[in-house]
């Protein structure tokens, strides 16, 4: 009766994992409930729209773009920039700044993890957890843990079953029902996490179902002239949505390894 041991482990793994995935959908309905007006009346700036979309690295991403299109940044294709204009019209323009250095100029991937990393980005986080529009890190985390640890069940109640089968018989039980009752489990952790596909994968993103659907309407009424929707689009989009070839290979240029040098004893 061996199998019936590996049968108890996996409804074990399995059950756990779904526990805590059905504990986090309605942590995230609750949310729902409570933010379900978040964000009526309420226009979106570029910089809330990147965060939105693809958190502080995109807000980093759109300062950049931004400034190097008001020729007060340049970025060149080999991947380094140097400030233009070292005065910045706001907070993340003079994060931009200050991470690129006293020396006004300096790689762009290391500037643009710091400049993700800023305060300035981190108020914005704060103010957009605070108006219902940005999904709390935590309750995102939380949420992508759990649908991770649900996968992995799936897994576990996978291989126990084949181990079931392969382990020579030890009772009358017909291989096609030891594989049935393993059917069960494996079966419960896949509907989870469809019905996780459905109900609470928005708050696996950065915006929470009101961010989502501002960024919706931001984007079918994008307007006020051809550099608004030019930045909309980054926004939006990220960098591959740059169209200026030279432009877009500075952000894609990546440091080629140092050369390491045989030690020769």
């Amino acid at each position: 009766m061996f199998w019936v041991l590996l049968l108890l482990l996996a409804w074990a793994v399995a059950g756990t994992a779904c526990t805590r995935l059905c504990l986090a959908a309605v942590h995230a309905a609750a949310m729902d409930t409570k933010e379900a007006a978040a964000g009526r009346g309420h226009d979106l700036t570029l910089y809330e729209a990147a965060f939105l979309s693809g958190g502080p690295r995109r807000v980093a991403d759109l300062t950049l773009v931004s400034m190097a299109r008001q020729r007060r940044l340049l970025l060149a294709h080999t991947g380094w920039a140097t400030v233009v204009d070292p005065r910045g019209r706001d907070e993340m323009e003079r994060s931009v700044i200050g991470a690129i250095g006293p020396e006004g100029q300096s790689r762009i991937e290391p500037v643009r993890d710091a400049a993700a990393a800023a305060d300035a980005v981190g108020s914005l986080a704060d103010r957009l957890v605070s108006a219902g529009l940005a999904v709390p890190d935590g309750m995102r985390s939380g949420v992508a843990a759990a649908i991770g640890r649900v996968r992995l069940a799936a897994a576990v109640v996978l291989a126990l079953g084949v181990i079931a089968l392969l382990t020579p018989a030890q009772s009358d039980m017909p291989a096609h029902l030891v594989a049935l009752w393993f059917a069960l489990p494996f079966v419960l952790t896949l509907s989870c996490l469809a019905i996780a596909r459905i109900e609470i994968h928005p708050y696996t993103q950065w915006a929470s179902p009101a961010g989502q659907r501002l960024l919706s309407a931001l984007v079918r009424r994008s307007g006020g002239g051809d550099d608004r929707r030019y930045l909309t689009s980054v926004a939006v989009r990220g960098v591959r949505a740059i169209g200026e070839p030279e432009l877009r290979a500075a952000f894609a240029h990546r440091e080629p390894p140092p050369e390491v040098t045989p030690w020769r004893g």
